[in-house]
């Protein structure tokens, strides 16, 4: 038999939630408007803190680098910080809130251990300084080579010559060699140049040290060379070996190539077949 009294106190309950259901819905939505100024208020305060931050860093003559890798863990940590204070809004304790990271925080670190090393990775770039933002870098892993130009939690980001862009992880620059380019403020310029083999080695010694004295970017204080390298079948191989301002490095290089080859063709030096072929 039908129990009549359980069917209507079923009833009346389903009813009691259908009416309570606008106002609730009215204070849910009421929270989420809430949640969403609180939201906006504090992506204000943050980029406020952020910028106080910076400055106050760079009033101490900081690194670009150490700026750029803390503000990105204050604003990470701060974002954090603002969730968790609209979860609260929404009936989470604190309490609540850390048993829930602490649960969720085992799977995201399993998840995430890349990114986590790459973190670790970011710390350690800061703290031994291998580079810094402006230093010119050549990553030996795959040969990925450019200016840095921002260091991140997780990530280094390098513009190529040709202004391109290449996001390395941290933790691979932080575990693989590299190569600092202008970490030093000279840098040696090595050019290799071969003659045939009837060339009067004392002319072409002249006749490329004069190219060298009359480069106004070669350090007239430094050892700067001319000599035979190498004898090989076909040509005499000439070095040319000076020092430059980091800065000059690749104009002068360029400029030199130039100036060494107008020389050698106005003194009748020829450069052997073999050699071009053997370079092309």
């Amino acid at each position: 038999m039908l129990d009549v009294s359980n069917y209507v106190e079923e009833i009346g309950v389903i009813r009691r939630y259908v009416n309570e259901l606008p106002d609730k819905a009215m204070q849910l939505g009421g929270r989420v408007v809430m949640a969403l100024i609180v939201f906006i208020i504090g992506a204000q305060i943050i980029r406020l803190i952020r910028h106080i931050f910076k400055k106050g860093l760079r009033k101490t003559q900081a690194e670009k680098g150490l700026i750029q890798f803390l503000d990105s863990f204050i604003k990470a940590t701060l974002y954090l910080v603002l969730i968790a204070t609209i979860a609260r809004g929404f009936g989470l304790d604190a309490t609540s809130i850390a048993a829930l990271l602490g649960t969720a925080g085992v799977a995201v670190g399993l998840a995430v251990q890349g990114s986590l090393s790459n973190l670790a990775g970011g710390v350690l770039i800061i703290l031994l300084k291998p580079f810094k933002v402006g230093d010119y870098i050549k990553e030996d892993l795959r040969g990925n080579e450019g200016t840095v130009r921002e260091i991140d939690l997780f990530y280094t980001k390098l513009r190529t010559p040709d202004n391109r862009v290449i996001i390395l992880p941290n933790g691979t620059l932080a575990n693989t060699s590299l190569t600092n380019v202008t970490a030093q403020t000279e840098r040696r310029l090595d050019i290799r140049l071969t003659v045939s083999p009837d060339t009067d080695i004392k002319i072409a010694k002249a006749i490329l040290l004069k190219v060298l004295e009359e480069e106004p970017a070669v350090l007239k204080d430094k050892d700067n060379l001319v000599f035979v390298e190498e004898l090989i079948y076909g040509g005499v191989v000439m070095g040319i070996r000076c020092w430059l301002n980091a800065e000059d490095f690749w104009p002068t290089k360029w400029r030199l190539n130039e100036n060494i080859k107008n020389a050698i063709d106005a003194a009748g030096i020829m450069i052997p077949i073999a050699a071009i072929i053997s370079r092309s």
